[in-house]
């Protein structure tokens, strides 16, 4: 179940006391890329070849996700951000840009606001974001952050069931659904599958309210880097520039037409090509 992606190789780094799992491949400046739920790497296939002609690129596995260590805690956006930037100064980068999507954008914000010094640029794709002013009005209406929040129960109603799960979660986030390929939910399902996996990503949502904390103290010094904010027009699109305004000072980005929330699944080439864009002109 290996997936691959021609000109990119695997490899196990060791990051702040666990092992994560990074795809690298690309020349040239280093940009990091972090997946979100019920997602890995994989996320991201069809926008890295594109994002290589002009950079070194990084894809990992979070803690908790697929072929990454799944640790019993660790799931705070911090401890997560210094895996991540761990894994970075591994690879010899010292300094970087850092583009999340869902979780991975929470944790791509952490990961700037922590590690200023190193963080060249951030992107940030189509996700609710802790510490902002509609934090909690918005995941009150999302039922699945109340779900998975619970102890023990997705767990046992997921297992065994992870294609089922997977494919009527993402299904209900798409907007064209002629991207949505089953053979990608697969690979997801069957990430989920592995052993402490399912777990693993549940704790990601479990952490949230100290994430929350923490971003409310991120926002009392703004982030100076240049700052993309970028959703589906269906979905978050309308609300990423001034939601990351409240973290930051230079922020441009806006909506993706005809898309809901997986953006870089349902329109890599817009995502890559704003990511060009972005990286190549701030």
């Amino acid at each position: 179940m290996i997936a691959t992606v021609k000109g990119f190789a695997q490899q196990r780094v060791p990051a702040n006391g666990i092992t994560l799992n990074a795809v690298t491949g690309g020349a040239g400046t280093p940009v990091l890329l972090l997946h979100g739920w019920p997602e890995t790497w994989w996320e991201w296939h069809h926008v890295m070849p594109l994002l290589a002609a002009h950079f070194s690129v990084v894809a990992i596995d979070l803690r908790g996700a697929g072929f990454s260590d799944c640790p019993l805690d660790g799931y705070d956006k911090a401890t997560m951000a210094r895996d991540a930037h761990a894994v970075m100064v591994a690879l010899g980068h010292e300094r970087y840009a850092v583009c999340g999507h869902d979780i991975g954008g929470m944790v791509a914000l952490a990961q700037a606001a922590i590690h200023r010094e190193a963080v060249t640029h951030l992107a940030v794709l189509d996700v609710p974001l802790p510490g902002w002013t509609g934090w909690e009005a918005t995941i009150a209406r999302l039922w699945h952050f109340g779900f998975h929040m619970n102890r023990d129960l997705p767990e046992r109603l997921i297992h065994g069931r992870e294609y089922d799960y997977v494919s009527a979660f993402m299904a209900e986030r798409f907007h064209d659904h002629s991207t949505f390929d089953p053979a990608d939910i697969e690979i997801y399902a069957k990430a989920m599958a592995l052993p402490g996996r399912t777990r693993g990503g549940l704790e990601w949502y479990r952490t949230l309210a100290a994430d929350h904390a923490a971003a409310l103290a991120y926002k009392k010094r703004p982030l100076a880097m240049p700052v993309l904010g970028l959703g589906g027009d269906q979905r978050f699109g309308a609300q990423m520039v001034p939601m990351l305004q409240e973290f930051a000072s230079n922020v441009t980005g806006g909506a993706i037409a005809q898309c809901s929330h997986y953006v870089a699944d349902e329109r890599p080439h817009e995502v890559a090509a704003a990511l060009i864009d972005f990286l190549k002109t701030h």
